[in-house]
């Protein structure tokens, strides 16, 4: 593996959330980010090579994405890529705005980009992201996990190429657990019975945490529970909605119920997103939390976590008949469908996405493969044992709305999700949501 020079940067976040606006960006003609950093010119050669672009969101570990370019650069004398580095997911927006600005100007630049998994099919279904079928098949397809591999896919075609990922999941307190029951739960009303305990008990102000906030965050928590109880937002084709079918109801009254009913949750998550929900479990507070992998490392930093050695996490519950599910995350590799040298970027991407910086990424950045054999590397169950324990959780992984139109999908989600949370008119909310969302879909 190649050594670098790069101090490690901790990233205090999750790495996925993303809400974004692609009408008023368009309505103003775009950020002064992809003029600045992705509208240099061009080359067609360099040093004999073919040149082509990649573009991506910065993640930082003990290494950058500019080493890897170089990586590959050094590794062939072929293609020559030249790195445009893009600001950090937190600024999802931002990155997001500055690809479509570029992508829409048809001018094969970047060639190569990486995007955030629910950007996927607005991409490809602006004629922005080339299919990939033509460099692929069913050997090499069948190595990635199948939940990432479909939320790959737009109108049966496979226009991303799966790179690294994140899902949701749950933490909980080895020993409040030990002391409640024994035996980490596996439904929902599993979980709430034994949150409830502790907090008679005295052991937890509350049994169980999660986001509940109007943001793109509550969509992911509801997606979860609705696909453990076999539902779904949207139909398979994505072009007319399920939210009013009974298993959604029924999940998203659950959510409502563990603030009004059970009482384990506090009400004040109505207003809380990922790191306010974080902070109350590292605090010690709660014995159930839904969250992103970055919170591992921080639960066992003793500088910020009063639950060092106290943390185990796995795959989210769910209802009885149903089985765990995770909202995927993470980003994926795209191919500009007007990039005049697709060999060059299919060979690039594929390299990117191959087996060894697959690892690379998961030792150095901490983000999850998207290879189920990895999570069977001697080395990353050595060097990040956490990781080695999350294979199941990425098996469950479940896109969040595959459309187009997801844009205008979430902020609807959000806002019809929020008002049945806060006044408790569940079922006639989500009626109301589904008939919304068919006229955005439909």
């Amino acid at each position: 593996m190649t050594k670098t020079k790069h101090t490690p940067v901790r990233r205090t976040g999750p790495a996925h959330v993303t809400r974004m606006d692609r009408r008023a960006f368009l309505a103003t003609g775009g950020a002064a980010l992809g003029a600045t950093t992705l509208g240099m010119p061009r080359r067609a050669r360099a040093q004999g090579r073919t040149e082509i672009s990649f573009a991506s969101a910065s993640f930082f570990g003990s290494e950058t994405f500019g080493d890897l370019v170089d990586s590959f650069n050094e590794s062939q004398d072929r293609v020559m890529v030249r790195y445009l580095e893009l600001p950090p997911p937190s600024s999802s927006t931002e990155v997001y705005q500055g690809l479509v600005q570029q992508l829409a100007r048809g001018n094969g630049t970047p060639d190569v980009f990486s995007q955030d998994v629910i950007w996927i099919a607005g991409m490809a279904a602006a004629g922005w992201a080339l299919p990939l079928d033509e460099f692929v098949d069913d050997a090499m397809t069948s190595q990635y996990f199948e939940g990432t591999l479909a939320a790959c896919k737009w109108d049966g075609k496979l226009t991303a190429l799966p790179w690294f990922m994140d899902t949701g999941m749950m933490y909980h307190r080895t020993d409040l657990v030990e002391k409640h029951g024994g035996t980490v739960p596996t439904t929902w009303a599993e979980m709430a019975k034994m949150g409830k305990a502790a907090q008679e008990a005295g052991d937890a102000e509350f049994g169980f945490v999660w986001q509940g906030k109007q943001a793109e965050v509550l969509v992911c928590d509801a997606v979860e529970a609705i696909a453990s109880n076999n539902g779904a937002i949207l139909s398979e084709d994505g072009r007319s909605s399920r939210i009013g079918d009974a298993e959604a109801i029924e999940a998203i009254q659950f959510l409502h119920d563990t603030i009004n009913e059970l009482q384990i949750s506090p009400s004040d998550v109505l207003s809380w997103d990922e790191e306010p929900s974080r902070q109350v479990f590292t605090n010690g507070q709660s014995m159930f939390l839904r969250n992103w992998s970055y919170v591992w490392p921080i639960a066992q930093d003793p500088s910020v976590s009063e639950v060092v050695d106290k943390v185990g996490a796995g795959p989210l519950p769910h209802f009885e008949g149903g089985s765990s599910a995770s909202t995927l995350g993470g980003y994926q590799l795209g191919m500009n469908a007007n990039t005049s040298d697709r060999d060059a970027a299919w060979e690039f991407m594929s390299w990117m996405s191959a087996p060894e910086q697959q690892k690379r990424i998961a030792l150095n950045f901490g983000l999850g493969p998207s290879r189920p054999a990895l999570f069977d590397d001697a080395q990353i169950n050595e060097e990040q044992p956490f990781m080695a324990t999350l294979r199941p959780v990425f098996t469950g992984a479940t896109a969040r709305p595959v459309t187009p139109e997801y844009a205008k999908v979430t902020l609807a989600l959000q806002s019809g999700i929020s008002k049945a949370l806060v006044n408790g008119r569940v079922e006639q909310e989500m009626k109301a949501l589904s008939s919304q969302l068919d006229g955005i879909v439909g």
